[in-house]
């Protein structure tokens, strides 16, 4: 009971430490320069480090949309690795401007730790990995298994959950990144890893021979990744969100990085889409416009990252526009 105390204390602090820094955050960041994200570790798709230092992934690009729009320049943007664990006291104390780190809306997250999120930019459910050795087909065969997974997530009760249901025992072997799970996997120290999907393929890359690894059929649970901030700033929760909702209008329009220019007299809904109405926002009209021709639509990011043509090869599945059998959908930009 002292801990469990101890803990909604030092939530309650925090929450109220982010009402205070989260004030005026657009200001922020026009006066430094940059927006400052927080990212994962490396995780390959998502947010990951190339051999340049240059930041790539669905993630990363989330940012580089909300400094298009703001700074008028999607390069503009500085990145800060974190665990999970570390990932929302980042935020809370001010320490980034913006959480895009492959990252659950859940009740808690939304309700209690002082946070918003601002859309959805992955639909995502948890999933298995096991090595082809073990000649196992489904989850259900691995009553009695050692689990490896990544403290600080939703995937701890969503295991724990699914175990109790099916009337199985299971032993995790918890680790504090990634990295550290997809080589305790790897060095054979559980008998699969758990994660969310996306994850599974992008750690998958990561072992010596990929091949000897697959990802099972069962999903168990829903895991709608997206963009984070404090709350109390509601201008800049705006931002974020519309930020988001641009690309993927965007892609609903026909409009890419690549044809945008040409585009712009089409249809009264395109000419709205580039004047952007930024008043609105308190940013330039063209924020918009700079988030397309910078950084893409929503559709060019998840090709380039996350796409059949990428080492992960995921198809778009849910994550295809509503329009084409997906659910991936954004409020008009009027």
């Amino acid at each position: 009971m002292k801990k469990i105390t101890s803990t909604l204390l030092i939530s309650s602090a925090l929450a109220l430490a982010a009402t205070s820094v989260s004030a005026g955050t657009l200001d922020t960041v026009k006066s430094k320069g940059h927006v400052q994200c927080g990212v994962s570790t490396g995780l390959a798709g998502f947010s990951n480090a190339d051999a340049s230092g240059n930041w790539q992934g669905l993630d990363v690009d989330v940012c580089r949309a909300v400094a298009a729009a703001v700074l008028g320049d999607a390069t503009k943007v500085k990145f800060t690795p974190l665990t999970a664990k570390e990932r929302f006291t980042a935020l809370q104390s001010g320490e980034i401007d913006i959480l895009s780190r492959n990252t659950t809306w859940t009740l808690t997250r939304d309700g209690s730790l002082g946070l918003n999120f601002a859309g959805v930019n992955y639909y995502d459910g948890q999933g298995f990995m096991v090595s082809k050795s073990l000649g196992v087909k489904s989850a259900l065969e691995l009553d009695g298994a050692a689990v490896c997974l990544q403290s600080g997530t939703t995937t701890e009760l969503n295991l724990a959950d699914y175990f109790s249901a099916n009337g199985m025992k299971y032993k995790s072997i918890n680790y504090d990144t990634s990295d550290a799970t997809i080589k305790g996997f790897e060095a054979g120290r559980c008998d699969m890893l758990t994660s969310d999907q996306s994850q599974l393929y992008s750690l998958r890359i990561k072992l010596e021979n990929p091949g000897s690894a697959i990802v099972l059929p069962e999903v168990i649970s829903k895991e709608p990744l997206g963009p984070v901030v404090r709350q109390g700033d509601d201008q800049w929760f705006n931002i974020v969100r519309w930020s988001l909702n641009a690309m993927i209008n965007a892609e609903e329009l026909g409009l890419t990085s690549a044809n945008i220019d040409s585009m712009k007299t089409k249809s009264p809904a395109i000419e709205r889409f580039v004047d952007g109405q930024g008043d609105k926002l308190g940013i330039d009209d063209a924020w918009a416009y700079n988030i397309i021709k910078q950084v893409g639509n929503y559709g060019e990011s998840f090709e380039a990252n996350v796409g059949l043509d990428t080492p992960l090869a995921i198809a778009r599945g849910l994550n295809d526009l509503w329009s084409r059998g997906g659910i991936m959908y954004a409020p008009p930009i009027r």
